[in-house]
C-alpha cells in the first residue's frame, strides 16, 4: 500500500510518497501553500485523486503533526487540525497524524550531505521533511505489525 505524506508549512507544502510495499519513503514534490485550511485540504484530496488516476493509488495520507519538543501544541497545530478536519471529509482514504518534531532538522541534515548548494537544498527541504515524517510513520507501523506477530506466536 502506498502512502502520501504531507508536511504543511507556512509557505509551502512538502509531499512524499512511499513505494508500493509501504516500506520506503521518498520526497515527491513541494507545492506553494495558498488559501485557507479548507482549500489546502482540497489540494491534498486533488493530489490523492491525481495519483489514483495515474494508477498509483494511495491507501493512507499521513499529515505531519506539529508539537513543541515538550509535547505542547505549537503555533501551527490549530492550522493542521483544521486542515485535517476538512481533509477527512474530502478523502476516500484514511488520514493519520504523525509527530513531525525535528523532521525539518533531520531533512536539512540529509540534504546537506547530498547537496552543497543551499538554494537547491531550500527548494527540496519541504518534500524531504515530508519523507522523514513518512518514513517515521512507515517504521512505526512496521514495528507494531512485528510486535503483534510476535504476540500471536507465543
Amino acid at each position: 500500500m502506498r502512502a502520501l505524506a504531507v508536511d504543511y508549512g507556512r509557505r509551502r507544502i512538502g509531499l512524499a510518497l512511499s513505494d508500493a510495499t509501504g516500506m520506503l519513503a521518498r520526497p515527491w514534490k513541494t507545492i506553494a501553500r495558498v488559501g485557507n485550511p479548507r482549500e489546502v485540504a482540497q489540494t491534498i484530496a486533488n493530489e490523492v485523486a491525481d495519483l489514483a488516476a495515474q494508477e498509483e493509488p494511495v491507501g493512507v495520507v499521513v499529515l505531519g503533526y506539529p508539537r513543541r519538543l515538550n509535547g505542547e501544541p505549537s503555533e501551527q497545530t490549530a492550522s493542521v487540525d483544521a486542515v485535517a478536519s476538512h481533509a477527512r471529509r474530502l478523502l476516500t482514504v484514511p488520514l493519520v497524524m504523525q509527530d513531525e518534531r525535528l523532521s525539518s532538522r533531520e531533512a536539512e541534515a540529509l540534504l546537506a550531505r547530498q547537496e552543497k548548494d543551499w538554494r537547491k537544498r531550500k527548494r527540496q527541504l519541504d518534500a524531504m521533511a515530508a519523507a522523514v515524517i513518512l518514513q517515521d510513520y512507515l517504521d512505526s507501523t512496521a514495528t507494531r505489525a512485528d510486535s503483534q506477530a510476535e504476540d500471536t506466536d507465543l
